[in-house]
Parts: C-alpha cells; structure tokens; sequence
C-alpha cells in the first residue's frame, strides 16, 4: 500500500485506496465502496449505527449532517424520519456534496446538500433538533468555534451527536497517530485533540454533556468491529501473551459482566493515540 505521492483533493486519495487490491476491506468499512446507495443502507443497518439510535430523541424533526461527506449518515438519519440538511464544503461526486445530491435523488429521501464548513454554518438560530457529526471534530481548525456554531443552530432541547472522534494523550502523540493513519501521507487532513479539549469546548459552548463514550465502551466506537468479534481479538491477544490462562479468559469475556469489568480495566490502560470516543451533548431548555 506504501507511496511516496502526494495527491491534491481528498477524492483522489480515496479513489487510490480503492485502486488497491489489498485495501478493499478497509474501503468497505469506510463505505467507500459502490453503489453508494448499498454502502449507505450497509451503514444504517450496521451495529454503528443501532447503537446511535438509542441517542436519538424520539421526536423526529430537523438533523444537519456536519462534514457528511459521501451521505451515509445524512442517508440514515433521513431513514430514521428527519429531514436532513447535509452540510459538506467537498463538491465532489466520489466522497463530497455531489454525491450526496446523487444519493439523495436515487433514494428519494429528504437529504439537501449545502457546500459549507462547520465554523461558521448558514443557518438561522435556534432551527434544528439534531446536530450529527461523523469523525467531524477534529478535523475544525477551530473546534471550539465550531462547538457554538453547533450550540447556536439547535433549537433548546435540541441534542449534538459527535461520534468518532480521534483522541490522543498528550501533544506528543499525534506525530505517531498521523505516521499511522492509512490516508494522511496522501494528502494530510488528520488531526486529533486531547480528550479534554474536545469537553471543554462542548462544555464551554453551552451544552449539557449527557455522555463521553470510551473507546471499548460502545460499538459506535469500535466499529467495524462486533462485540462479539471484538471479545474473540481481546482474547487472542490475551492467550497468545499468558497462553496458560486464555483459554479461561477467552471463556470470561463471553459472560457479560465480566466483560463490562474487563473493558473498563483495559480503558484505563488504553492510550493508543487516535483512539476513537463519542459525545452526546444536549442544549438547555
């Protein structure tokens, strides 16, 4: 997969990862695969997304779709009986606004593209029900800018969904996240923030934080990734270091509660840099 190119737009670093034989895995848990339509109806279905719905409230209404990139989400909240504005600054039709336009008038939901950043959102006060933001955060060049814009557009009660966002421990760690991501080198665009920075600028914004997810606490996080999968990898790794003990561990992590002791042991001890974790966010009445 190595290269030493540099590609100008983010579609052509997308296009080259899905040029790769070796790669079409990951090309199919981003949903970068096609039809775009299949990819999105994968991603509503998907445990990702179940375990999104229970954050969202029961009153369906009005959704923005921060940096929606390809529509997946924009495709699942409309699935879910919002009418979506997808807001995406890309114009393209492989992984930006053009897409989402297409993906829109194929499925005939209520999806409407608006090319634009999440710092300063065309929008009136006060007019949406959800804010949804997909690995969105730390991406701002402000992001605590970008958390009242956000503030400011939800109507009072209203709730901010950010789902996988990167996180790193110390300032440090993100020349290692950014060495390690599979698309930076192409074209650049990574980033990741201190968890703290991400709360701070929710909290500083106005907002209520209902709940930080961590990363082994949610399938919105570990996806792709089941739990049932994710508990058979813990498991290898713990039997291949301490093989005189595994196979018990193994049997453990199937048992629910052990689990949920175990996750929150290993969460402690977790500081891989760019590890995923979730926020959800209400705006005061």
């Amino acid at each position: 997969m190595m290269t030493s190119q540099h590609l100008d737009t983010w579609e052509q670093a997308v296009q080259w990862l899905r040029e790769q034989p070796d790669q079409q895995k990951l090309v199919i848990d981003a949903y970068y695969d096609d039809p775009l339509s299949k990819a999105a109806e994968r991603y509503w279905r998907s445990d990702e997304w179940q375990a999104i719905r229970t954050f969202l409230p029961a009153q369906r209404g009005s959704a923005v779709d921060i940096g929606a990139g390809r529509g997946i989400a924009s495709f699942a909240l409309a699935k879910e009986g919002f009418k979506v504005i997808a807001l995406e600054p890309d114009k393209s039709d492989l992984v930006g606004s053009g897409a989402i336009k297409n993906l829109a008038a194929e499925t005939k939901l209520p999806i409407q593209a608006v090319e634009e950043f999440s710092e300063k959102l065309p929008f009136p006060d006060q007019v949406f029900d959800v804010v949804f933001a997909r690995a969105v955060l730390h991406h701002t060049s402000d992001l605590a800018a970008a958390c009242r814009e956000f503030f400011r557009v939800l109507k009072p009660g209203g709730r901010l969904i950010a789902v996988r966002e990167h996180v790193i421990s110390s300032t440090s760690d993100l020349a290692v996240f950014l060495d390690q991501h599979p698309l930076h080198k192409l074209y650049g665009g990574e980033n990741a923030f201190l968890l703290a920075d991400y709360q701070n600028a929710i909290a500083s914004a106005g907002f209520g934080i209902d709940k930080v997810l961590a990363p082994l606490e949610s399938e919105i996080n570990y996806a792709p990734y089941t739990r049932n999968e994710l508990k058979t990898e813990i498991g290898a790794r713990i039997s291949a270091k301490l093989p005189l003990i595994g196979g018990a561990a193994s049997a453990m992590l199937g048992f629910g509660p052990i689990w949920a002791v175990l996750a929150r042991i290993a969460q402690s001890f977790d500081n891989r840099p760019g590890r995923l974790y979730s926020f959800i966010a209400t705006r005061p009445r």
